[in-house]
């Protein structure tokens, strides 16, 4: 005996709504040229029946499939590990879920995932892409592009040609002016042998984050023993500030450019029986949650990490046309977002 299917039907909503299985099509596919009145009739009968798109039929009409993949150009320790990336997958996944899109989240674990990712976003499977923590000669623009999706970046691109495209969206934050902040700073409390540990200098947030460290003191070419490389980790941050005491002891502040990294720094320095703020100071950068709780409380430079998620979510939904322009009336544009600094006690 046949079991019949107890979902409703298009032809019921119509049958309760009083109008014409195309016209419930339009409502339910958000077409125009429905009165207002009709629309509301037929948005009542969908709510009464509990009516539920066939989402595979309304992409054939729409050529929309409702879902955005987000690149991160991370492996997953990485990016499970780092509360900056929870923040802004938060931001990013509360802005899609209310314009009902899905995200969908694709990790770079090993260099075969470049071919992977990229048969993905050329599969039809998603309607645009979010990228972030690209790294320099990254393919992963080159294959949003080929893809020919819709494609908002986390991040000033650093890329060749890059500025010199008006469509390119991205978000980001004032990267060498907040560490302009952080080291001046440094400077007001007497600070005078100024250490930093940077990020990998094939991302353009450390970059900047560099060239604002140098602003503020006022030197192109800094003492290269007070310069570390480090990798936005806690270790990476720990191993980098083990570095810069062997080289000059004598250092009486340092600037991580990270939370993670400054964590990792404190902890190289009760290694060495140093106190902080005493001897050295610490000023970090994101102001992660965490940053309060360290100890001493971490002075570190803030971003609205979750605001920048939902902004870079915001821009490709308004270059879908799935959100609506801003006040202003124009197309999408690029945003960078103002940093502050946090004083608390570690400097």
């Amino acid at each position: 005996m046949a079991v019949s299917d107890p979902r409703p039907t298009l032809e019921a909503v119509a049958a309760r709504a009083g109008v014409s299985r195309a016209t419930v099509s339009r409502v339910v596919n958000g077409s125009a040229g429905v009165r207002t009145s009709v629309r509301e009739k037929v948005q009542q009968a969908v709510a009464e029946l509990g009516y539920i798109p066939n989402s595979a039929a309304r992409s054939l009409v729409t050529r929309r499939t409702g879902a955005v993949a987000v690149v991160i150009a991370e492996p997953e320790q990485r990016v499970f590990s780092d509360p900056f990336f929870a923040q802004q997958l938060r931001g990013i996944s509360r802005e899609l879920s209310a314009c009902d899109t899905q995200l969908l989240l694709l990790l770079v674990e090993h260099p075969r995932d470049y071919e992977r990712i990229g048969r993905y976003l050329s599969g039809g499977h998603v309607d645009g892409v979010l990228m972030f923590s690209l790294h320099r000669d990254d393919p992963l623009p080159s294959m949003a592009a080929a893809s020919g999706l819709p494609t908002v970046f986390g991040g000033r691109p650093g890329w060749a040609g890059a500025d010199r495209d008006p469509d390119l969206l991205y978000v980001d934050t004032d990267n060498r002016g907040g560490a302009r902040q952080a080291v001046e700073h440094l400077l007001e409390r007497g600070r005078r042998r100024i250490a930093v540990i940077t990020g990998p200098l094939d991302q353009t947030s450390a970059l900047d984050r560099l060239d604002g460290y140098r602003d503020a003191l006022g030197t192109p070419e800094p003492d290269p023993a007070l310069v570390a490389l480090g990798d936005f980790t806690a270790e990476g941050g720990e191993r980098a500030m083990a570095t810069l005491l062997d080289r000059a002891p004598d250092l009486d502040a340092v600037f991580t450019g990270s939370d993670l990294m400054a964590s990792g720094a404190l902890r190289a320095l009760r290694a060495r029986g140093l106190r902080v703020p005493e001897d050295v100071a610490v000023v970090g950068y994101d102001d992660m949650e965490p940053a309060a709780w360290a100890e001493p409380p971490l002075t570190t430079v803030h971003q609205d990490v979750e605001e920048m998620g939902r902004m870079m979510a915001t821009l490709l939904l308004r270059r879908l046309g799935a959100a609506p322009a801003d006040d202003s009336g124009e197309g999408p544009s690029p945003v960078v977002t103002a940093a502050r600094l946090v004083v608390r006690a570690s400097s």
